[in-house]
């Protein structure tokens, strides 16, 4: 199946039939920061948003974090809350390994999850990014928002 996406035609995948770039709220004004992203990232996505990665002094509208084990995702986030507090509008999505991809991790939604919470984040989607990672998106509750 294909759909219209910022007036390009992109194929949709994964369990869903919604392409990627849509499920993640990626639009051609979104500016985005991607961390430990795989290589075939464009790809999953299904466009290059290259002219959209967010410069390292700025802060980007969206954060892509992915991570392999626990002590990486905490360390990862913790540098992440300076972004958080410049603008609490912020999306960040936090992919891990899943369970079917048979890579040992120990990073599971549970782990996101609670460390969010007890960190002023709220989860509000979970999707498949691709057959190899799980994805959770992060907020600032509405109520904590500036």
């Amino acid at each position: 199946m294909w759909i219209a996406v910022d007036n390009l035609w992109i194929m949709a995948v994964g369990y869903s039939g919604t392409p990627l770039i849509q499920k993640l709220g990626i639009k051609s004004t979104t500016f985005v920061r991607l961390i430990a992203q795989p290589d075939n990232y464009f790809d999953l996505i299904e466009i290059d948003i290259s002219d959209q990665l967010c410069p390292a002094k700025k802060t980007p509208d969206l954060v892509h974090l992915f991570v392999t084990s626990q002590k990486e995702f905490e360390s990862e986030m913790k540098k992440l809350k300076r972004l958080v507090e410049a603008n609490s509008e912020i999306v960040i999505w936090v992919s891990w390994y899943k369970k079917s991809a048979g890579i040992a991790t120990d990073v599971t939604e549970d782990v996101i999850r609670n460390y969010s919470l007890k960190n002023g984040l709220v989860d509000v989607k979970v999707c498949a990014v691709s057959e190899l990672w799980s994805g959770l998106k992060l907020v600032v509750p509405l109520a904590k928002r500036k």
